[in-house]
C-alpha cells in the first residue's frame, strides 16, 4: 500500500452544513422511500438490514485488502480477523434480510449479485486504504458509530435481528478498543505519524455525517418500533471518538460540508472496482456451489 494523495472527492449527493453542537447534521433534500425502480427494497426494514449489511461486507472486504501488507506482522493477523468479523457480521444481516424480504436472494446473492446502485453502504466504507493512518482513523470512526449502532439495534422487536446485533456489538467493543489504541499510538507518537494520523482524521470526516442521516427508511422503521434513530447515535458518537481524539493530542475536525449518497446507491468509482475483484468469482461461475 502507498502513500498517495487522498482520492478524488466526486459529487455524490447532497452535503449539510453541520453545526458546532451535537445536533443531528441536516441533509439539503430530503431521501425519497426506496422502490423496485430505485433498485431498492420496498420493505424499509429490508433497506435499513441492507444499509447495515453493506456496511460490513465493503469495510471487511478494504480491511482484507491490508492481509500480507499490514506494517507488523501482529497488526496484519489483527486486521484480517477484524476483517473476518466484518464479514460475518454482512453474512447474518444480510441473511435476515434476504429472509424478510421473500424473493429467494440469501446472503450469497445479495452480495455477489448485486451491482453497485443496489449497494447502501455509506461512502467511508469503499474509500480506498491509502496509508495505515487512514485505515486506523476510518476505522475507527466507523468502530464507535458500530459499537452504539449496534447496542442500539440489540432492542430490536425482531429477535432474530437482535441476537445478531448482540453478537455484533460485543465484537465491535474489541475493534473499537483496537482502532482507539491505534489513534493514541498515531497521534502521540512521532512527528510523522502526528502528522499523518491528523491529515486521516480530516480526509475520514466528511463522510461521517452520512451515517447520523435521517430520511424516510430510518423513520418508517422507527415507526415499526426499530431503534433505527440513527440521528441520535451521534451525540454519543461523538462523545466517545472526542475522548480518544483528545487523548491523542489531535483536533477534532469541524464539521462542514458531508458527502451523502452512498444510501441510495449513488457511489464513488472505487466501488465498482472493488465489487469487480470481490464478485469475480461468483459471477464467473452462477450457481456453482463448493
Amino acid at each position: 500500500m502507498g502513500y498517495g494523495q487522498p482520492p478524488d472527492e466526486p459529487e455524490t449527493g447532497a452535503g449539510s452544513e453541520a453545526p458546532a453542537s451535537v445536533e443531528p447534521l441536516r441533509q439539503s433534500a430530503d431521501v425519497v422511500a426506496p422502490s423496485a425502480t430505485s433498485h431498492g427494497s420496498a420493505d424499509p426494514v429490508v433497506e435499513f438490514l441492507l444499509r447495515l449489511g453493506d456496511d460490513r461486507l465493503v469495510l471487511g472486504h478494504r480491511l482484507s485488502e491490508w492481509c500480507g501488507h499490514a506494517p507488523i506482522l501482529e497488526e496484519d493477523i489483527a486486521l484480517a480477523n477484524i476483517a473476518l468479523d466484518c464479514i460475518g457480521h454482512a453474512s447474518l444481516l444480510l441473511a435476515r434480510a434476504g429472509a424478510l424480504e421473500g424473493a429467494g436472494r440469501d446472503e450469497d446473492a445479495l452480495a455477489y449479485h448485486r451491482d453497485a446502485v443496489e449497494f447502501r453502504n455509506a461512502l467511508l466504507m469503499e474509500l480506498p486504504n491509502d496509508d495505515f493512518a487512514f485505515t486506523i482513523a476510518r476505522q475507527f470512526l466507523v468502530d464507535a458509530f458500530a459499537f452504539h449502532a449496534f447496542q442500539a439495534l440489540a432492542a430490536a422487536p425482531d429477535e432474530d435481528t437482535a441476537g445478531i446485533a448482540a453478537k455484533a456489538h460485543k465484537e465491535t467493543t474489541y475493534h473499537l478498543r483496537h482502532s482507539a489504541e491505534w489513534m493514541l499510538r498515531l497521534g502521540d507518537g512521532t512527528a510523522e505519524s502526528h502528522v499523518r494520523a491528523q491529515r486521516a482524521l480530516e480526509r475520514a470526516w466528511p463522510y461521517t455525517g452520512e451515517l447520523f442521516a435521517e430520511d424516510a427508511v430510518t423513520r418508517a422503521v422507527a415507526e415499526r418500533g426499530w431503534p433505527a434513530d440513527v440521528a441520535a447515535l451521534r451525540a454519543p458518537w461523538l462523545r466517545t471518538v472526542t475522548d480518544v481524539v483528545t487523548r491523542a493530542t489531535l483536533e477534532l475536525p469541524d464539521d462542514g460540508f458531508m458527502h451523502h449518497g452512498g444510501r441510495q446507491g449513488r457511489h464513488t468509482e472505487h466501488l465498482g472496482h472493488l465489487l469487480a475483484e470481490m464478485q469475480i468469482v461468483a459471477r464467473s461461475h452462477p450457481g456453482a456451489t463448493w
